[in-house]
């Protein structure tokens, strides 16, 4: 993949994340911001912030959330961003980690 097609497809899957965080946050308790390509969504109780971003120069998406980083890779066969040690794709993995993070099934 080269730098463009990586900057198409991590644009296209944040905005797609960010659509189903927006339409999540109306039933639960965290507010999502999409701001200069990073996605932020901060919780208040009990206080977090988690940050996902895009990493050009490695062609990932990382992740920090529950004080952990998390690095997902280009998945063709999934066509998505996916964790490569537990096969979780970008979606999944923040909902399980929003989900740990409030105490409550959270579905994006």
């Amino acid at each position: 993949m080269d730098d463009q097609e990586f900057k198409n497809r991590a644009e296209q899957s944040l905005q797609a994340l960010y659509r189903r965080l927006t339409a999540a946050s109306d039933g639960a308790e965290f507010e999502a911001d999409f701001n200069s390509g990073a996605l932020a969504i901060e919780f208040e109780d009990p206080p977090g912030k988690f940050v996902i971003s895009p990493n050009a120069p490695v062609h990932q998406i990382w992740v920090s959330a529950h004080s952990k980083s998390y690095k997902l890779d280009w998945d063709n066969v999934a066509g998505d961003f996916v964790l490569p040690s537990s096969g979780q794709t970008l979606t999944e993995l923040i909902q399980d980690a929003i989900t740990k993070q409030l105490g409550a099934e959270v579905s994006l």
